[in-house]
């Protein structure tokens, strides 16, 4: 009976708390700047080492690159760059290993749609993903380039 009594004194004192509801789609969830949210993609400095696509643990990553036209410059140059979101687990190793940091989390979050085909983002469509990245890698939007 006591417990029952603690029970209903702990709810009783949490009816007169404020409510921490949201009201989500109409007000913007602000989330924590460590949140593993979508990557964010930036061809010009990917230079097609294919680590981000080794070492993902669902194999969601297809890269593909073509030798450089410029004959006087070494290495690649990305061709594609897909990324499978049905199976994506979001772990951040990806952006872990690139020694660019030519993939880089953003704390967008919504995926959600009608078809599983939409899932399926092109190198293209991640680039554009380039708004809410995190404080940590927004310096690295704005001014590093490759060389």
């Amino acid at each position: 009976m006591l417990g029952f009594a603690k029970g209903l004194a702990y709810t009783f004192k949490q009816m007169t708390q404020p409510k921490v509801t949201t009201r989500y789609p109409d007000e913007e969830i602000e989330m924590p700047d460590r949140f593993r949210g979508i990557q964010h993609f930036d061809p010009e400095k990917c230079i097609v080492c294919n680590q981000c696509a080794r070492i993902c643990p669902t194999d969601c990553i297809q890269l593909t690159g073509k030798p450089h036209p410029d004959p006087d410059k070494k290495g690649k140059v990305i061709n594609t760059y897909d990324i499978n979101f049905e199976i994506c687990i979001l772990c951040d190793l990806c952006t872990e290993v690139c020694p660019t940091e030519a993939i880089v989390m953003t704390n967008n979050f919504e995926l959600a749609t009608y078809s599983r085909d939409e899932l399926f983002k092109d190198m293209n469509w991640l680039n554009e993903n380039n708004t809410n990245v995190r404080k940590e890698n927004s310096k690295n939007l704005q001014g590093g380039k490759k060389k």
